[in-house]
């Protein structure tokens, strides 16, 4: 089991990572079950959409042993195993119903990303983010147009350094709409689920459609775009100098 999901009688379905003893990282199992539940929920079925992780940490990023595995993989392997990961995000970003993101612990590559994806995303002070790619030689590809969209012109201060920032940063950034004290975190999302319940589910669905209609479009174009740059990243000497250093336990040669 990758995920949990619970849906109480309010209609407010949990989607809790359910991997906590890999600080929840994105394996191929995980992404699926995510993308499946994002693409069967509809209005009708949710009110709201709370995305969770399970022990420490909401979410460590991709998963070192399946990105490891991409160096192996066919190009035909490859290509399907970032199509993977590009439906989960989009499937998450074309969710009619809202999504609110509760973030503690560590959120890392992937897990910046699916924060990004949230209509609001609420973290415990002291949570650590960052796009950590490039420290690997990776990059944020394609979770890419979607922290772009979150964060607007602020995205290079974290995009390319893969420095680690605070929750608290997080907000200055606009990743996060605020950030709290652990014990005030489930209050906190409950506050941002309330209104919802007095809102007519289907007026919030055509709101958040005309919402990403607003926005620059995230379309085929763009996703194919950053799975190919995803693709030649796996292909790089870089990537798998990076990755075998990691498990390796030593720094890569471009370490100083």
């Amino acid at each position: 089991m990758t995920i949990e999901t619970v849906l109480d009688g309010r209609g407010v379905l949990t989607l809790s990572l359910a991997r906590p003893d890999v600080h929840n990282a994105l394996n191929a199992a995980m992404m699926d079950a995510i993308t499946d539940v994002a693409v069967r929920t509809r209005p009708g079925d949710a009110r709201v959409i709370v995305l969770a992780g399970e022990g420490q940490s909401f979410c460590a990023g991709g998963d070192l042993g399946w990105m490891r595995h991409q160096f192996e993989a066919s190009d035909e392997g490859r290509r399907a195993e970032a199509q993977r990961l590009a439906d989960m995000f989009h499937a998450l970003y074309m969710l009619d119903v809202p999504l609110i993101a509760r973030l503690h612990g560590n959120a890392f590559g992937g897990g910046v990303g699916l924060a990004s994806l949230a209509d609001v995303a609420i973290g415990v002070e002291g949570t650590l983010f960052g796009l950590t790619e490039t420290r690997l030689g990776l990059i944020p590809a394609t979770i890419g147009p979607y922290v772009a969209a979150k964060m607007g012109p602020r995205l290079t201060e974290v995009f390319l350094s893969s420095r680690r920032f605070t929750a608290e940063e997080a907000v200055r950034l606009g990743l996060l709409a605020r950030a709290v004290r652990a014990e005030d975190l489930d209050a906190a999302i409950q506050a941002e689920i309330e209104p919802y319940l007095s809102c007519a589910p289907g007026a919030v669905a055509d709101t958040k459609r005309l919402a990403r209609d607003l926005r620059p479009p995230i379309d085929a174009a763009l996703i194919a775009r950053t799975m190919d740059a995803l693709i030649a990243r796996w292909r790089s000497e870089e990537a798998a100098e990076g990755i075998g250093a990691f498990f390796e336990k030593r720094a890569p040669h471009w370490a100083r």
